[in-house]
């Protein structure tokens, strides 16, 4: 039988944006905790909710799922969902490849740009053991959720490079249609990734070595 080499892309830029959970964080355990009880609460089918949950802040989702209801009742109920998954980091993990690929951007320029608030991001990210980027863009920093790209918009600028400089790194849905939109290239992780066009896919961060390039910028040597 006959074995084939595994394919490998290399893109470069000048810096990298990333989603955190389901792309460097695997918080699947408490979302899907959190999120599963709050579609029962509201007779909602759980799967449904899972569908449309991954990418976006909580406001956003409940607006899609109930959009009649007045969204100051969104805003109340996600404070709740905010408090209740900060509190919760059962079952948080890196995703695989995740210690080394953030290792190897230490002194590279990268930014957060996250769907979660300020004290949801540092608890996740601290009970995965990854260290937290200096630049970061949370819920608090933007007046619009993903698939809006204000946020992949705002971390270019406080990095100080052209969005078409920056590849993103995600895993959902909206997020890969926040960097499109943002008309950044797009690496997609993880499975729920696959379905929606990123430009190029891994499983995980394992797929992905990283390189200072001479110029300064940054060479990603991606295997599929």
């Amino acid at each position: 039988m006959q074995a084939f080499a595994p394919t490998t892309t290399t893109l470069t830029a000048r810096a990298l944006l990333l989603d955190m959970d389901g792309t460097i964080v695997n918080s699947d355990a408490v979302v899907e905790r959190c999120w599963r009880g709050w579609a029962a609460e509201h007779g909602l089918d759980g799967d449904a909710v899972m569908k449309v949950v991954h990418g976006r802040q909580g406001y956003a989702t409940m607006a899609v799922l109930l959009p009649d209801r007045p969204m100051e009742q969104n805003h109340a109920d996600n404070r709740r969902m905010l408090a209740a998954e900060t509190a919760d980091v059962d079952g948080v993990v890196p995703v695989a490849g995740a210690p080394a690929f953030m290792a190897a951007l230490a002194a590279l320029p990268h930014a957060l740009v996250t769907s979660a608030d300020r004290a949801l991001a540092e608890a996740r990210m601290g009970a995965a053991g990854l260290p937290m980027p200096e630049v970061r863009v949370t819920a608090e920093s933007v007046g619009a959720s993903k698939p809006d790209p204000e946020g992949f918009l705002k971390g270019a600028a406080a990095l100080g490079f052209a969005p078409a400089d920056c590849i993103v790194f995600e895993d959902s849905e909206a997020g890969i249609a926040a960097g499109k939109a943002a008309g950044m290239r797009v690496v997609g992780v993880g499975p729920r990734a696959a379905a929606h066009g990123p430009d190029v896919h891994v499983a995980d961060l394992t797929r992905i070595r990283v390189e200072a390039a001479a110029d300064g910028g940054i060479t990603l040597h991606v295997s599929a």
